[in-house]
C-alpha cells in the first residue's frame, strides 16, 4: 500500500500519546479505546491544517489568546492542555511549535471540515447554536461545526431537509431513509415565532428531542455533509480537501452505520481525504471487504450487493472508484496511561500482531466471548 509522505503526522509526548507516526490514505480510520487520544490527534490535525483560520475566528468572536495555555484552553476546551514539556509535532515534514499558532498569519479558507462526536448536544431545542453562544468549555472544532449548521439553517433554500433532491445519490438516499427515517421526512418548521427542525410522522410533526437517539445524532451529521455534496459539475468544494467524522456510529443500528459508510465512501470518491474515528467493527468490516474484493470479477456489483443498493450505472461507477483508493487504519494502543499508535492497515486476521489480527480490539472482544462459549461447550461434552 503506497505511502503519502507529504501528509504524514508525527507526534511525540502529546497528551497521552507517547509516539505516533501516521500517514494518511484516501480514507483513514482511527480505532482505540476511550481516552486513548484519537480526538486530540484529530483536533491537532485540524489546527495544523487550518491554524490561521482558527485563530482568526477566535479573535473575531472576542476570544484572544495571549499565551500558549490560553490557546490550548480556547481550542481544545477548558482544562485540556495536551502540549507539555517535550511535546513535538511535525506535519508534512515541518516541525510546528505551539507558539507558532499564536502568530496567526493570513487566514485562508478552511481546508478541513470537521464533524465532531456528540453532535446532538449542539442542537438546542432542535436548532444549532452559533459559535459565540458556545463557551470555550466546548472544543473549537465543535463550535465551528455548530456555526456551520447555524448558517445552513438560517438561510435554507427549501422546507424539506430530507430527502433533499440533488444532494444525495438516489440509491444512497433510499438506504438512509430505510435505515434511519423510515419514510418520515425531516422538515424545517416553526413553533410560534421560533424555527426548528421536525420529523413528519403521519399527520404529526415531532420536535427534535422526541426523535430516537440515532436520528438526533445522524441528522446534524447529514446536514453538515450537505455542505460538501455539491450540486455543480465539480465533484467537491474547491477549498476543502479533508473531512473528519468522529464516531459516526453513535446511537445507530448496524444497517444505519452501513448507510453512513456509503456517505463516507461517496466523499472519498469525490476526491476528499476522509478520516474517521470509531468504536464500530462494522466500519473496518467495510474496509476489509473493499480490500478483499479489489481484484474480484464484478467487484462493483458485489459491493452494491453488500450495501444493499441498486447496482445502477451511477453506483457501479462509484464502487469502481473507491476500489482504487488507498485505505489506512491506525490503532491507538493505550497501556498504563500512555498511547502508542500502531499501523494495522493490513487488517490481516491471521497476523502474528495481535493488534492487527483483532483489528485494534474491535473484533477481539466478541471473539473472546465466542471462544469461552466454545470452551464451555467442549467441557460439558
Amino acid at each position: 500500500m503506497p505511502e503519502n509522505s507529504k501528509d504524514r503526522l508525527v507526534i511525540k509526548n502529546f497528551a497521552q500519546i507517547s509516539q505516533a507516526d501516521i500517514s494518511f490514505g484516501d480514507l483513514t480510520v482511527f480505532v482505540g479505546q476511550q481516552a486513548s487520544g484519537k480526538s486530540l490527534a484529530l483536533q491537532l490535525l485540524k489546527l495544523l491544517i487550518d491554524g490561521p483560520e482558527i485563530l482568526s475566528v477566535l479573535r473575531d468572536n472576542g476570544n484572544i489568546p495571549a499565551r500558549e495555555t490560553d490557546l490550548q484552553d480556547l481550542y481544545f476546551g477548558e482544562g485540556m492542555r495536551p502540549w507539555k514539556s517535550g511535546t513535538t509535532c511535525q506535519f508534512q515534514g515541518k516541525s510546528v511549535p505551539l507558539a507558532d499558532f499564536l502568530k496567526g498569519g493570513k487566514a485562508q479558507p478552511a481546508r478541513m471540515f470537521y464533524i465532531p462526536a456528540h453532535r446532538a448536544l449542539l442542537m438546542g431545542d432542535g436548532w444549532p447554536m452559533p459559535f459565540s453562544r458556545l463557551t470555550f468549555e466546548t472544543p473549537t472544532v465543535a463550535r465551528l461545526f455548530s456555526q456551520n449548521l447555524f448558517n445552513l439553517m438560517a438561510a435554507p433554500k427549501a422546507e424539506m431537509l430530507f430527502p433533499m433532491e440533488r444532494k444525495l445519490k438516489t440509491e444512497i438516499r433510499d438506504v438512509i431513509d430505510a435505515a434511519i427515517f423510515h419514510g418520515s421526512p425531516v422538515l424545517l418548521g416553526k413553533e410560534k415565532l421560533k424555527k426548528r427542525i421536525e420529523l413528519k410522522a403521519g399527520s404529526s410533526r415531532l420536535p427534535f428531542m422526541t426523535w430516537t437517539a440515532g436520528q438526533r445524532e445522524f441528522t446534524p451529521l447529514l446536514l453538515g455533509l450537505y455542505h460538501l455534496l455539491t450540486e455543480r459539475r465539480e465533484s467537491k468544494i474547491k477549498d476543502i480537501d479533508w473531512v473528519v467524522i468522529e464516531e459516526p456510529e453513535m446511537g445507530l443500528h448496524p444497517q444505519a452505520i452501513s448507510a453512513i459508510m456509503l456517505l463516507a465512501l461517496d466523499l472519498v470518491g469525490r476526491g476528499y481525504r476522509v478520516v474517521i474515528s470509531t468504536h464500530s467493527p462494522l466500519i473496518l468490516d467495510v474496509i476489509f471487504a473493499i480490500r478483499e474484493l479489489a481484484d474480484a470479477t464484478n467487484a462493483d456489483q458485489l459491493l452494491c450487493k453488500a450495501f444493499a443498493v441498486t447496482p445502477s450505472p451511477q453506483m457501479k461507477k462509484m464502487m469502481r472508484t473507491i476500489l482504487g483508493k488507498n485505505y489506512r487504519t491506525w490503532f491507538f494502543d493505550l497501556n498504563k496511561g500512555k498511547t502508542a499508535v500502531k499501523d494495522i492497515s493490513g487488517l490481516d486476521p491471521f497476523s502474528t500482531d495481535v493488534a492487527e489480527a483483532d483489528w485494534g480490539g474491535l473484533t477481539g472482544f466478541s471473539g473472546r466471548f465466542n471462544q469461552i462459549i466454545g470452551e464451555a461447550a467442549h467441557a460439558d461434552g
